[in-house]
């Protein structure tokens, strides 16, 4: 008997559903570990900026990275799971797009992108939203020493998040090259590199020591060296 060849209205239906559980299923990832939800809303959609975030990357778009950005900071702090003595106990991650000045901030658990800064961007727009996500997920999840901890530090660490995530624009200063240790943003970034490839897992004991407060003895007390130590012994690895 031969085989029933299934109808073309048949083939797209179940096309259909395969699509549909998909969606599903990443809406389960992305609110995995807790029951994360992500959320993202454009309130400058009539300005030049808005417009472009919407044509060129996407409350949707936005939605994924605030997910896949918040299981990448789980991953490089080591907090798998949410609980006493792993990560803040956040609900919630949302985003919002307004017609303020700067590049972006993030308040609690809530990030503001500026569609200025969107609209004036000169390159790939998509994936610079994307570094910059990337860098204000990570002040979501961190820790901060109870307010305590240096700026730079806390800076450094979220372009260090965006550093390994593969978002690291081309104007970022090079390896060995920034005044101070915690001069902050790429600077930082950079040095927290050099330390993690120290003793792999470097930042994620030093965020973790941050839960309770801050000292520059963290460092010591991880790398058996202090942070100046470190910084010159950087800077002497690449000549700068």
């Amino acid at each position: 008997m031969a085989p029933t060849v299934p109808s073309e209205t048949t083939m797209m239906r179940r096309a259909a559903v395969v699509v549909g559980l998909a969606s599903l299923l990443a809406g389960v990832a992305a609110t995995a570990g807790g029951a994360v939800r992500f959320r993202a809303t454009n309130a400058a959609s009539s300005t030049a900026g808005g417009k472009r975030f919407g044509r060129d990357v996407g409350v949707a778009y936005s939605r994924r990275v605030l997910s896949d950005a918040s299981s990448f900071c789980w991953k490089t702090f080591n907090q798998p799971s949410p609980g006493p003595g792993s990560r803040k106990p956040v609900s919630s991650v949302t985003l919002v797009v307004e017609d303020i000045g700067g590049v972006a901030f993030t308040s609690g658990n809530g990030i503001h992108l500026s569609a200025q800064y969107v609209g004036g961007y000169s390159g790939d727009v998509k994936t610079e939203v994307a570094g910059v996500l990337y860098h204000e997920v990570t002040h979501v999840w961190q820790w901060d020493g109870q307010g305590q901890a240096n700026g730079g530090l806390v800076e450094g660490i979220a372009d260090y998040v965006r550093l390994k995530a593969g978002y690291a624009p081309g104007h970022w200063v090079k390896p060995g090259q920034g005044d101070r240790w915690d001069q902050g943003y790429d600077v930082t970034a950079r040095f927290l590199d050099y330390c993690d490839s120290l003793k792999p897992g470097f930042v994620a004991q030093l965020n973790a020591k941050l839960k309770g407060g801050y000292s520059d003895d963290f460092f010591a007390q991880i790398l058996g060296k202090n942070v100046q130590q470190l910084w010159q012994e950087y800077k002497a690895k690449y000549g700068a």
